[in-house]
């Protein structure tokens, strides 16, 4: 491997289709040798989004991060560190899965639930996997701009991108869902 895609964008080409990955918009959060992490940043998870009900008094959308491990739950948070264990993204941004220093501070309004985004699983790449798929064009990788993750966005967001991409991104933009009714 001799590139990282660590804090890049994946946006899934729409060849991916009928799965969680179809019109996708991924961040990838960490990659190296091992493999690759990274959480899907507009697929929202409604059961998930249910259960969080019970820890809060308002609504809040949780996210599919990925297929992998659902159980568990990640957070990206804008600003202000409240937890002791978390990855940083950029100096604005970080991750963790400390969901008891979080729903604490959010409940005790140490920070603002507009600079939380919750998901639900993740993202993963075995060794050399995600260089495999890149290669392949299943993803068209983008350097961040200025994008905050911790927005609540939906399908839009793939679209916004694809169409900022110009070219033949546009067709792609303004293709349905089921490419085979083009």
């Amino acid at each position: 491997m001799n590139y990282s895609y660590k804090g890049k964008i994946l946006i899934s080409t729409p060849d991916i289709s009928g799965d969680i990955f179809s019109r996708s918009v991924v961040l990838v959060i960490e990659h190296n040798e091992q493999g690759a992490f990274g959480l899907i940043l507009n697929k929202k998870n409604g059961q998930m989004s249910d259960k969080f009900k019970d820890f809060f008094d308002f609504k809040i959308e949780v996210y599919d991060g990925g297929p992998v491990e659902n159980d568990k739950v990640f957070f990206i948070i804008k600003g202000k560190k409240v937890t002791e264990t978390y990855v940083e993204i950029t100096p604005e941004f970080y991750l963790t899965e400390d969901i008891e220093n979080i729903i604490s501070a959010v409940l005790n309004g140490e920070l603002d639930i507009n600079n939380v985004k919750i998901f639900s699983g993740y993202s993963g790449w075995t060794s050399m996997q995600l260089d495999g798929e890149i290669q392949k064009k299943v993803w068209t990788v983008v350097d961040v701009y200025n994008l905050d993750y911790t927005l609540p966005n939906d399908q839009t967001l793939w679209k916004s991108i694809m169409q900022n991409l110009g070219g033949e991104y546009l067709l792609w933009a303004n293709s349905p869902e089921d490419i085979s009714l083009n």
